[in-house]
């Protein structure tokens, strides 16, 4: 068991008030963090805004998160270790995101040293003068930054990396389910050399020091992942500032009659039941032709159960658990729910404690609750397609905008998905999240505002363009 402090710029802050984090797997205690209250969320605020009167070099930050991601390389067993006790999840899955929070990292110092602006010429209408016009970036005064569960190491790093590139002050305030990863993280990135009113990290009760968060007026920007419904209380609470909402999802891979079938196949079950389904991107519902439904029901549930479940600290362990038992009473209802709907079982769907069965459900209505929301875990719902065109109406009809795979070997239908689906992000031949850590990323609808995270678009959001001219005779 480890007991951490939130940071208040820095500087340790332990209390008697404190937030326990258990282990999924059994209940026993992972760790325990320290809360602040309103007056010490005040002392992150001003120490940020103070301390952003002298800000760091380009090359002060990129240097910051080059160090640091050798130092997450060095430490990545014993975060990916902190990951599974806090989550649950299996040390593959663990393991696999702490190499991409390297990654982050790593992008994020090329960003930092990248130059920006441009220059207009004044004299090219018959209104112009003889002057130029030059734009440059400045960060945001503060960002607050709320991230989810699911990836307690690889979220905060999107947050917080471009926000270092951007050289802009942040206050962090991790899931209460998973916060032990993020301090360790920012630990780090303090012996890499942060300066401490550059990030805070804290843990704290809503009104004390969450919705102030969020309202105060010289918090500048607020960057949010989390469930829709807390996504929408955040638009209509933040005010008159800039927010980044990352949302849910409900993503289908679209499988073709033309596809080939063992790339469908892996494709389906990687994206269903990686990191327990626990995935805003992950595959929620697997669209098939019916020309090739039964073919591929019968290769995916034989697929299916090579996905074995168990201890999370196992290495043989595929998929762990969710991140608590009522999220796994959640689960095991909306599967039962949908057998009452008219769906078969076909595999799984057994739950113990805060673990559930890869669920493989076949005949499944579009109207069941399982596919109708996001169902957060390892559930694979299939559904017959005529074709490529009723699979576009059916997903642009719902209020998810993410993420959508599809399977195919026709260009023509692969650029029609591409560019029909209503969606952030369409794949090729691959899962609904498949992405590097530099590139947009982001959804519409209820997924989101259409403002995207990556570490290139994130920076950007983090800084306002401003511009000056100057005589050019």
């Amino acid at each position: 068991m480890i007991d951490l402090p939130s940071y208040i710029a820095g500087k340790a802050v332990h209390s008697d008030d404190k937030l326990e984090v258990h282990y999924p797997y059994d209940g026993s205690l992972t760790g325990t963090v320290s809360k602040i209250n309103n007056a010490q969320l005040n002392e992150c605020i001003e120490a940020a805004i103070e301390g952003g009167k002298n800000p760091l070099s380009r090359y002060e930050r990129h240097a910051i998160l080059r160090k640091a991601a050798d130092l997450l390389a060095e430490n990545r067993e014993e975060l990916a270790k902190l990951i599974c006790r806090e989550t649950g999840l299996c040390m593959r899955e663990t393991m696999y995101e702490t190499g991409r929070s390297s990654d982050v990292m790593e992008f994020a110092a090329i960003e930092a040293i990248k130059d920006d602006g441009e220059v207009f010429s004044c004299d090219i209408s018959p209104q112009g003068k003889n002057r130029k016009i030059v734009t440059f970036k400045q960060p945001v005064q503060l960002v607050s930054a709320i991230t989810p569960f699911n990836h307690p190491l690889n979220q905060v790093a999107h947050k917080v990396a471009p926000a270092i590139a951007a050289g802009a002050p942040m206050i962090l305030k991790p899931s209460e389910k998973t916060p032990l990863t993020a301090i360790r993280f920012v630990e780090i990135l303090y012996e890499a050399g942060l300066p401490g009113w550059m990030l805070s990290v804290v843990s704290g009760d809503l009104d004390e020091v969450i919705t102030p968060m969020i309202t105060d007026d010289r918090v500048e920007m607020v960057s949010f992942t989390g469930s829709v419904e807390i996504g929408k209380i955040i638009s209509k609470t933040a005010g008159y500032k800039k927010t980044c909402l990352e949302l849910g999802g409900n993503s289908p891979l679209i499988v073709l009659e033309d596809a080939d079938m063992e790339k469908a196949v892996l494709l389906a079950a990687e994206g269903s039941f990686r990191n327990s389904g626990q995935r805003c991107t992950a595959v929620k519902r697997i669209l098939v032709q019916e020309s090739i439904l039964d073919e591929f029901t019968e290769k995916f549930v034989e697929k299916a159960k090579e996905y074995i479940c168990g201890d999370p600290e196992d290495p043989e362990t595929k998929v762990g658990t969710v991140i608590d038992e009522p999220a796994a009473i959640h689960l095991e209802n909306v599967v039962n729910s949908a057998v009452s709907d008219g769906a078969k079982l076909l595999l799984g769907g057994k739950r113990t404690g805060a673990q559930i069965e890869p669920t493989v459900l076949g005949n499944v209505s579009r109207e069941s609750e399982v596919v109708a929301k996001e169902s957060f875990g390892p559930l694979a719902p299939i559904i017959a397609i005529k074709d490529l065109d009723d699979a576009i109406a059916y997903y642009n009809g719902g209020n998810f905008g993410l993420s959508t795979g599809i399977v195919t070997n026709d260009l023509s239908k692969a650029l029609k998905a591409a560019k029909h689906l209503r969606t952030g992000t369409t794949n090729i031949n691959e899962v609904p999240g498949y992405r590097i850590e530099s590139s947009p990323f982001g959804g519409i609808k209820d997924s989101g505002l259409g403002i995207k995270e990556g570490v290139i678009e994130a920076k950007k959001f983090m800084q306002n363009t401003k511009t000056f001219s100057f005589p050019w005779e």
